[in-house]
């Protein structure tokens, strides 16, 4: 036998070995723990569907959703009225333990028809359910929504807030089951641009930052098993509610809104 191969036999012999990659593989993979991932890339909206309510998951004919001059931007000049069509664009890796980083802002005005409530108003959800197991009139996937809003001009008003569409979450040890719970954060008013990161560790803990503050803490995320939507994941998993891993997705509930990145880094889990 030639060196050569002799040398070659020996590098593999003592080759490191990997475990199988965890959840988020196709990206994680790519780097090492740790390091930021850019899940938007700046030029289009690869790697990102939408499902739009009443539109098939990938269909936005009105193109809700859109790239220009480098950001993703919530648009509505295709639309004459909201008529309730919340949207989700979503990644399309789910993961389990990570760092999410988004940068975000409100302008213009918000579209004819939309609530009240989503005056300056729009969303990461993490943990969230399969866009392609959504009903066609579903609003919200079945996730934990931080939630984003923006000021009016005066008064306060959080961000970095806590919804709960089909899910509940532990604070100080007691079961949480109001549908939202407000942060601590500043007020952003006019068209600032503010960066909202979320570190979400599995079934163990979620927090949400702003602008570099922790502005809320919870715990054991879990589906509520009386939620309609929420009920079918229980039976498809055999009652386990457990809130381990999920989708990202951003969303568009009538007010325009742009995100100029969305990045993540993968943490260890145990």
């Amino acid at each position: 036998m030639k060196k050569p191969y002799l040398f070659l036999l020996l590098a593999f012999a003592f080759a490191p070995t990997f475990a199988p990659p965890a959840i988020g593989a196709d990206k994680a993979k790519k780097t090492n723990k740790g390091e930021w991932i850019q899940l938007f890339n700046g030029k289009n909206l690869e790697g990102w569907t939408p499902k739009i309510r009443y539109k098939k998951f990938g269909e936005d004919p009105a193109k809700t959703f859109r790239v220009e001059d480098g950001v993703i931007k919530v648009a509505y000049d295709g639309y004459t009225e909201f008529g309730e069509t919340f949207g989700h664009l979503f990644y399309k890796t789910p993961f389990s333990h990570y760092r999410l980083r988004v940068e975000y802002r409100f302008l213009g005005d918000q579209l004819k028809g939309g609530p009240g409530w989503a005056f300056r108003n729009s969303g990461i959800m993490v943990h969230g359910q399969e866009p392609e197991t959504m009903a066609l009139d579903q609003d919200f996937p079945v996730s934990i929504e931080v939630q984003l809003l923006g000021g009016g001009g005066t008064g306060e008003r959080t961000t970095g807030n806590l919804c709960t569409p089909g899910t509940h979450v532990f604070m100080k040890g007691e079961l949480v089951k109001k549908h939202c719970t407000s942060s601590n954060s500043k007020t952003y008013h006019g068209e600032q641009w503010v960066t909202a990161e979320v570190e979400v560790r599995g079934n163990e803990s979620i927090v949400h930052i702003i602008n570099g503050e922790a502005v809320l803490k919870y715990t054991q995320p879990v589906l509520d098993a009386t939620d309609p939507l929420a009920k079918e994941i229980v039976e498809k998993r055999k009652g386990d509610v457990a809130l381990k891993s999920g989708t990202i997705s951003l969303q568009s509930e009538s007010h325009p809104v742009e995100f100029r990145k969305v990045e993540l880094m993968v943490l260890g889990s145990r």
